[in-house]
């Protein structure tokens, strides 16, 4: 998750809109044939992101609700195959705006950053695949996000009401139940990350789609453009503070972080110890 996040750091905000806003020191990426492949990559990184957000809330809804299914699904080998499954679905799925797109960069503020032909966007073909671009990210995620964490909330309330009455009647208490401040800590973790994708997410597909709308006819409410730059600027920024939650709430992810860290110098040392 948090590489998926990194990618869309440097593949959007690096490689996007800061050419975009500082675009008289990039004009050079005008001659620069690629922005299609651009497009690929960095479609492909956004879609990894959200739907591994997606993955992790049905893990957790597995660890806290299904307990039968728990020793199988929440494996190191499970996570390796559906994230794998995850990161080729979503370069698949992408590869039509390599031929959607144009090769050349266009340095416009606009959703879309390569050039593209006005008829080519007033098609229906075009129209059909934004449509469902935006359906699959973020739009299903936001529906199945929401549904896990109902059920999972209804599970904890359940269990945690008959847990407190027969920890009462065994104990005459219901304090110092490890069980129960892990599951709370669980939850906490799955809320946080979930709100902040849906609520960071929302603003740039309200824009979208608003956008759409307008395009084909249904002209209402015109949104301006600060709206759309600032619904880039959160989904950017959900990219960002998801490794910081990880890092805050997580001693397994600040131990792993570490190691990462460390892993050249100790490999470094290792090999100047065998020299030696």
């Amino acid at each position: 998750m948090v590489v998926a996040d990194l990618l869309v750091i440097i593949l959007d905000l690096i490689l996007r809109h800061i050419p975009i806003a500082h675009r008289e020191q990039f004009y050079f990426l005008f001659s620069i044939p690629v922005c299609n492949i651009h497009a690929v990559l960095l479609y492909a990184a956004t879609d990894c992101s959200v739907w591994f957000t997606v993955t992790f809330t049905f893990d957790r809804f597995v660890a806290i609700c299904c307990q039968k299914l728990k020793s199988k699904y929440c494996s190191e080998k499970t996570a390796a195959v559906v994230l794998g499954t995850v990161t080729v679905l979503s370069c698949l799925k992408n590869i039509f705006w390599y031929f959607m797109l144009t090769a050349h960069y266009w340095l416009m503020n606009f959703p879309w950053f390569c050039a593209v032909i006005i008829d080519v966007q007033r098609s229906r073909v075009w129209v059909t695949i934004e449509v469902l671009h935006h359906i699959l990210t973020p739009t299903l995620p936001f529906l199945l996000i929401l549904l896990l964490n109902v059920f999972t909330v209804r599970h904890i309330l359940v269990t945690s009401r008959a847990r407190r009455r027969l920890r009462a009647h065994t104990n005459g208490d219901g304090q110092g139940d490890t069980e129960m401040r892990n599951r709370k800590k669980s939850i906490v973790l799955l809320f946080v990350i979930s709100a902040n994708f849906v609520l960071l997410w929302s603003t740039v597909m309200v824009y979208s789609i608003w956008g759409r709308m307008w395009w084909i006819g249904y002209e209402s409410v015109a949104l301006d453009g600060i709206v759309q730059e600032l619904g880039f600027m959160l989904q950017l920024l959900s990219c960002c503070t998801n490794t910081a939650i990880y890092a805050v709430t997580q001693t397994k992810f600040r131990q792993q972080l570490k190691n990462v860290l460390k892993y050249p110098f100790t490999q470094i040392h290792q090999s100047i110890k065998f020299t030696h």
